[in-house]
């Protein structure tokens, strides 16, 4: 059994459906495909929520660590639903938590978490602070309730 709780905790979630070709010779989704999932999903949130354009905002979010543990296998067909939370929020560095299920039955896949930093994007590359609107939005909008 695992210690993550149920995707209902993850504020932000979406689907990611698996390919055909998402199949490795083991006959189930290959491990990088997890991988592809988890930042799919953060991706997705940077630009459509936090407003991240990394071709003119002034700052962009660098993954600097991943992990991924692996619980059961998914196969194509599976849809597979992506939740993410708000794990740790520092000066110009936050980590995600992942938990991936399988859409059809609820089957817990995998957990993951990324940490990002916070660069400026036209300057030294370098970290900066993170801004404070997007502070307050993962503050006010990425945050589980206590479980």
């Amino acid at each position: 059994m695992t210690d993550v709780p149920a995707l209902a905790a993850f504020p932000f979630r979406r689907t990611f459906p698996t390919r055909w070709n998402d199949n490795d010779m083991f006959g189930h989704v290959n491990n990088t495909i997890y991988y592809a999932a988890m930042d799919t999903t953060a991706t997705y949130w940077f630009g459509q929520l936090a407003g991240l354009d990394p071709f003119s905002s002034e700052w962009i979010a660098v993954v600097v660590s991943s992990n991924c543990r692996f619980i059961e296998s998914a196969v194509y067909p599976d849809v597979i639903e992506v939740g993410m939370r708000s794990k740790h929020l520092g000066r110009t560095s936050l980590s995600w938590e992942f938990a991936l299920v399988r859409q059809s039955d609820g089957a817990l896949l995998a957990t993951g978490e990324f940490v990002h930093v916070i660069i400026d994007r036209t300057g030294a590359r370098r970290p900066i602070a993170i801004p404070e609107s997007l502070r307050a939005l993962i503050t006010e909008t990425m945050v589980a309730a206590a479980d």
